[in-house]
Parts: C-alpha cells; sequence; structure tokens
C-alpha cells in the first residue's frame, strides 16, 4: 500500500460547518470522478497499529483538471477526535491519502442520471456533475436533489438548473419534500440513481426506489463492492 504525504494548499469555508480542504496534488497520485480516499493525519502511523481514529474515509470533491485534491467535511462544534485535531490545521500542514478508488464513476448508457444526497453528501457529486458538463455524450440528463435541514447548502453556484447543458438541481430542507420529490424522479422507470449518505439514509431511499418499481442495478451506491450486497439483496 502506497502512502501519498502531501500539504494542505487553502481551506476553504463553504458554510458555517462546511470546510473544504485543498491539497498538494503529489506527481503519481490520480483518480477520476466519484472517486474516495483514505484520509488520515499526523501520527496515525506512528505505532505498531495504524491509529484509525486518526484516519477517515473521505470523498474527493474536485477533478484532477483542478489541480487540487479536495476534501470537503462538516465539522460541529462537538465533533470527533479527529475532526477536532483537523479543525486546527493550517495552510502547509501534511495529510496522508491512500486507497483511492471510485465507486460511481458515470454510467455513459443513454439513460437520466439521478443523483440523490443528503447534506455534505453533495461533494461526492460535484466531480461527476462537472465531468458531465466537461463531456456529456452517453448521458441524457442529470438531475440533482439534495436535503439538508440545516439548509447549508453546498456548492450552490454549480448545482444550478440549466436547460442548455441538460442539468436540474433541486436543494429541500426537510424528508418530507425529499422523499417525495424522490417519488416523482423513480417515475423515470429506466433512469440510474446514484445515492450519497448515511447508511439509513440509503436504505430508505433503497426502499423507497424499490417500491416505485426501480431495479437494483439501476441503483449505485457509494460503497465497496463487498458490500454492495447488504444492500442491494432482496
Amino acid at each position: 500500500m502506497k502512502i501519498y504525504w502531501t500539504k494542505i494548499n487553502e481551506i476553504i469555508d463553504e458554510t458555517a460547518e462546511i470546510k473544504t480542504f485543498l491539497l498538494d496534488c503529489p506527481e503519481d497520485f490520480d483518480w477520476e470522478e466519484g472517486a474516495h480516499t483514505h484520509f488520515a493525519l499526523k501520527g496515525f502511523n506512528e505505532g505498531e497499529r495504524p491509529n484509525r481514529s486518526l484516519v477517515r474515509h473521505m470523498s474527493i470533491s474536485t477533478l484532477p483538471s483542478e489541480k487540487s485534491i479536495g476534501i470537503t467535511t462538516r465539522i460541529r462544534k462537538d465533533c470527533s477526535e479527529f475532526k477536532s485535531i483537523l479543525r486546527t490545521y493550517e495552510h502547509g500542514q501534511e495529510v496522508a491519502l491512500f486507497k483511492t478508488h471510485s465507486n460511481v464513476p458515470l454510467r455513459r448508457e443513454q439513460k437520466n442520471i439521478y443523483l440523490l444526497s443528503s447534506g455534505v453528501g453533495l461533494a461526492t457529486f460535484r466531480p461527476l456533475v462537472l465531468e458531465y458538463f466537461n463531456r456529456p455524450d452517453g448521458v441524457k440528463h442529470v438531475h440533482s436533489l439534495n436535503v439538508d435541514s440545516g439548509r447549508q447548502f453546498l456548492f450552490t453556484d454549480l448545482f444550478k438548473s440549466s436547460s442548455e447543458k441538460k442539468f436540474t438541481s433541486q436543494f429541500v430542507d426537510n424528508r418530507v419534500d425529499y422523499y417525495r420529490e424522490v417519488e416523482k424522479l423513480a417515475s423515470d422507470q429506466d433512469g440510474l440513481f446514484y445515492v450519497v449518505g448515511s447508511d439509513e439514509f440509503l436504505l430508505q431511499n433503497i426502499d423507497l426506489l424499490r417500491m416505485n418499481g426501480i431495479k437494483a442495478n439501476q441503483i449505485i451506491l457509494d460503497k465497496h463492492k463487498r458490500r454492495v450486497p447488504e444492500f442491494l439483496t432482496f
């Protein structure tokens, strides 16, 4: 396993609680849209065994063409040890990346794609939307639906509807409206449904989609292939 040590080159306050850490790109580090990585803080590998409390599984919210590795995360006032430490990090400090992989690249099958997310889960979809804008072939239309009860909506400059780009975006602030919209989207029986959020959020979406006739092979989750059957086996 190769560990890439790299430095923070910028920290962006997206909202009151959400930050994006932009990291320098190591020379041979590469990734594709929808990628996730193991993001580790200094000291995680200094003992006999890795300190798992200093490692988190994070989505990369940028594309390689942006020349920075973006890690977007919510840091609440009351948070884990990992995020308490990360909150203190500044420009120039080192972090580690390893085991980078994408579970949710764009499927170019001449179908409509629906991006369903909760809160900061939208960060996973940012590079997919950018990749779609850069190369729309093989995709009919993309629709993003995001729910955040705190109304801390992310990337509103990018996630805005455009008939020219065949892209629509919705933000809602409660689950009732969110699931009502999911039901409407599920009327497209041929669509592809990408879902990102907590395990509970995934299961609720899967149940609703399945009840409305969407098949398991139409649902794409940001999970390792060995874990997908836990959610999509019926």
